[in-house]
C-alpha cells in the first residue's frame, strides 16, 4: 500500500490554511505517531553550522572509538544476527532541568553555544506544538505543559547519535525497534542518508529524509494523557552499507517527579466504565521500568504501572 507521510508547513498555520494544515496534524497524531515540520523558525544557517559540528565531533572524538569497540567485539566478523546491541555511536545532552553541556568532554566552545541556541529553539517549538496538539484535542491552552510541569519544569535532553556504515546490515540494526517514553521528540536528521523507518498498519515504512525539516514523534506519555487517541508507534534504524547517519533527537519530557495521567476531558463515559482507561503515575517511575524494557511491547509496560496506580498520590497540575 502507498503512503503519503505526512509534512506539515508551519508557515500555513497563519491564513487560509490553517484549518487544513491542523487537521494534516490530527491525522498524523491519530494514525502515524509521527510528521515532518518544515518552516519551523529555526533558520537554515543555523541548523547547517550544528550539522558541521556534529560531523566534526564524530571524525574527531568518536570515530575511532567505535571502530574499537567494532574490533574489540569481533563485530565486524559476525554471521549471525545481533540482537542486542546497536550499531551506533552516541552522546546525551542535557538541558532541562538543568544543563550538563560544560561537564561533557571534548566538545569545542563553539559547538556548545551553537548546540545551545539549538536546543532553546526546539524547545520553544515543542511548547507551541503542545498547544497546537491541545487546540486539536479540545483541551485549554498549556494543558500539555503543565502536565509535563513537575515541580521544576519539564526534562529536555538531546541524544546526539551516529550511524557508521556497517558492513553487514542484515545482521544488525542501527537501532532496534522501540517506541519512545518520553513525551514529544523532535528529530534533526542526516538528509543524504535514510534509515529511520516507522511501523504503520504492520508495514516499516521510510521516514523520508527532507533538507532542514524537523521531524515530530509522539512519545508513551502523550498516549497516556490522550487516553489512546494519539499513540506512541514503533520506530528503528536501519544499518547501511555506505555513509553515515547522523540523528539529533531531543526529547521534551515530562519533570522526573510529574504525575501523568488521562486527561479527565477525554476519557469518555464507556471507556471509564469498561476500564479502558490509561494508568496514573509518576514519570520517573515509568522511567525506571522502561529501562529495562525498552526494546520489548509498551502494554506491558502501561499494565505494570497500573498494577501499581494505588500507590500514586494524586497532585494538582503545577502552573508554569
Amino acid at each position: 500500500m502507498e503512503y503519503s507521510f505526512p509534512v506539515v508547513n508551519m508557515e500555513n498555520l497563519n491564513g487560509e490554511k490553517r484549518a487544513t494544515t491542523m487537521d494534516i496534524i490530527k491525522d498524523a497524531c491519530e494514525n502515524w505517531g509521527f510528521f515532518e515540520l518544515m518552516n519551523h523558525g529555526i533558520s537554515p544557517e543555523l541548523m547547517d553550522k550544528v550539522e558541521r559540528l556534529t560531523k566534526d565531533h564524530y571524525k574527531q572524538c568518536m570515530e575511532q572509538r567505535f571502530k574499537e569497540l567494532v574490533a574489540s567485539k569481533g563485530l565486524g566478523e559476525v554471521e549471525k544476527e545481533i540482537e542486542d546491541m546497536d550499531w551506533e555511536s552516541t552522546f546525551f545532552l542535557r538541558h532541562l532541568p538543568e544543563s550538563n553541556m560544560t561537564a561533557i568532554p571534548d566538545l569545542s566552545d563553539d559547538y556548545r553555544k551553537t548546540m545551545k541556541e539549538f536546543v532553546e529553539k526546539l524547545e520553544i517549538l515543542a511548547e507551541q506544538l503542545l498547544d497546537l496538539l491541545c487546540e486539536n484535542l479540545g483541551l485549554e491552552k498549556g494543558y500539555l505543559k503543565k502536565a509535563f510541569y513537575g515541580s521544576r519544569g519539564p526534562t529536555f535532553g538531546t541524544k546526539v547519535s551516529n550511524y557508521p556504515p556497517c558492513p553487514r546490515p542484515e545482521l544488525v540494526k542501527g537501532l532496534r525497534a522501540h517506541t519512545d517514553a518520553g513525551g514529544l521528540i523532535l528529530l534533526f536528521q542526516d538528509d543524504q542518508v535514510s534509515g529511520l523507518q516507522l511501523l504503520k498498519d504492520g508495514e516499516w515504512i521510510d521516514v523520508p529524509p527532507m533538507r532542514h525539516s524537523i521531524v515530530i514523534n509522539l512519545g508513551d506519555q502523550l498516549e497516556v494523557i490522550t487516553n489512546g487517541k494519539y499513540k506512541s508507534v514503533l520506530h528503528r534504524v536501519l544499518a547501511q552499507t555506505d555513509g553515515n547517519r547522523m540523528s539529533i533527537a531531543s526529547f521534551y519530557n515530562p519533570g522526573s517527579d510529574a504525575v501523568i495521567y488521562p486527561a479527565p476531558a477525554l476519557v469518555e463515559k464507556e471507556a471509564e466504565e469498561k476500564n479502558q482507561v490509561y494508568p496514573k503515575f509518576v514519570f520517573e517511575d515509568y522511567m525506571k521500568l522502561y529501562a529495562g524494557v525498552k526494546f520489548q511491547a509498551k502494554e506491558p509496560r502501561f499494565e505494570a504501572m497500573k498494577a501499581v496506580e494505588h500507590t500514586v498520590i494524586p497532585t494538582p497540575i503545577a502552573t508554569a
